[in-house]
């Protein structure tokens, strides 16, 4: 039972990690390239999420796993036969179990290791990408606005790197807009920015009071762009960038150095395990809730239906504890309920499924009261 469980487990988490990841490229991939960036770019930033997105899809992939292989193994008759044979629901939940613990501990990996590192990694080369100005400008063809208030085009890039037809229009002093066009211009680097040198140009411009247009011809010009782009202050003290051993030894401190409230650090600390706990909720749910249908020619799916919304309600738990957290730290402990509440709902399932006529009676007497 456990190798079909992980076999299936690897076929869920492979197409929804699919799904979720082409999404989230095909945003980014509109974003960058937009902005001049290379492929190679585009491509490095898409692998830097896919932790991110692994650990949205694991509990998912978890409890599809568990379910499509219960149901199947209930549809051939096969655990009619393991239960004729001797076998308790106990007793065939143990791979359950297993298969859940080493789902817990690959998201564990994520959460502790691989996704704050990612994130941290993600944040600073986005911060390299944003002020490569020459990346946003180098595109052909293309009206461009690296900043509010200025246009550039180039109609051509050859490949010695020389721009051809360069137009230039910079309206950021109000009342007073100048228009550069030069039939050839280069980039250059030096003094610790970026400068456009145009050649063979023309300057226009227009007085303060709108009546006059005064004209310059210039046989090279430098005009300094580094200015063109806001440059954002990197910042890696972020709660989602913090190793889960410095929320441990010192939240506080780590709380004071992200500017974030003592709940909100404590809350990422405990739902880092409390993530990783729901994935083994999460696959005994979905078994212990297909173990109460027994043998049917139609199949389980009102227990499969039935799986999904108890797995919606441990979900709103979650939700529900979070802001108690939040506000008040020393609440911790609230952060395990979804995972208490959804152990104890399968360990009642199986002590269900372990006793048949003991629902059958509460039957009786439910309809015998009415």
């Amino acid at each position: 039972m456990l190798s079909q469980f992980m076999v299936l487990f690897g076929f869920f988490a492979l197409v929804l990690v699919s799904i979720f990841w082409i999404n989230k490229a095909v945003r980014m991939f509109d974003r960058l390239i937009s902005d001049g960036q290379s492929a190679w770019i585009f491509i490095e930033f898409t692998a830097l999420t896919l932790p991110g997105v692994i650990g949205i899809v694991l509990p998912i992939a978890a409890f599809a796993g568990a379910v499509y292989v219960t149901n199947r193994l209930s549809t051939e008759s096969e655990l009619v036969v393991m239960q004729a044979t001797g076998f308790s629901p106990w007793r065939l939940a143990r791979p359950v179990v297993y298969y859940g613990a080493i789902v817990a501990l690959m998201m564990s990996l994520l959460l502790h290791l691989l996704i704050p590192l990612s994130l941290k990694q993600l944040e600073t080369r986005r911060a390299e990408v944003s002020g490569n100005i020459t990346a946003k400008l180098l595109t052909e063809g293309e009206f461009l606005h690296p900043a509010s208030g200025v246009t550039f085009y180039i109609r051509e890039i050859t490949p010695n790197g020389e721009l051809r037809n360069v137009f230039l229009s910079d309206r950021r002093r109000a009342g007073a807009p100048t228009t550069y066009t030069s039939s050839q211009a280069y980039l250059v680097q030096g003094g610790g920015g970026t400068k456009l040198v145009m050649v063979a140009g023309l300057a226009q411009n227009i007085s303060a009071d709108g009546q006059r247009l005064f004209t310059t011809h210039f046989d090279d010009f430098s005009y300094d762009i580094s200015r063109l782009v806001a440059k954002n202050a990197l910042n890696l003290d972020r709660i989602a960038f913090a190793s889960t051993l410095d929320l441990i030894r010192d939240p506080g401190a780590v709380a004071e150095r992200t500017n974030v409230t003592l709940g909100v650090a404590v809350t990422a600390l405990h739902n880092r395990f409390a993530q990783a706990i729901l994935c083994l909720v999460a696959a005994l749910v979905g078994f212990a809730t297909l173990l109460q249908g027994g043998f049917s020619r139609f199949g389980v799916w009102r227990q499969i239906i039935t799986a999904f919304f108890l797995l919606i309600g441990v979900k709103l738990i979650e939700a529900a504890v979070a802001g108690p957290v939040l506000a008040a730290p020393m609440l911790w402990p609230l952060m395990y309920l979804p995972s208490a509440a959804g152990l104890t709902l399968s360990a009642l399932m199986l002590h269900a499924a372990a006793h048949p006529g003991l629902i059958r009676r509460l039957r009786r007497r439910t309809r015998a009261a009415t």
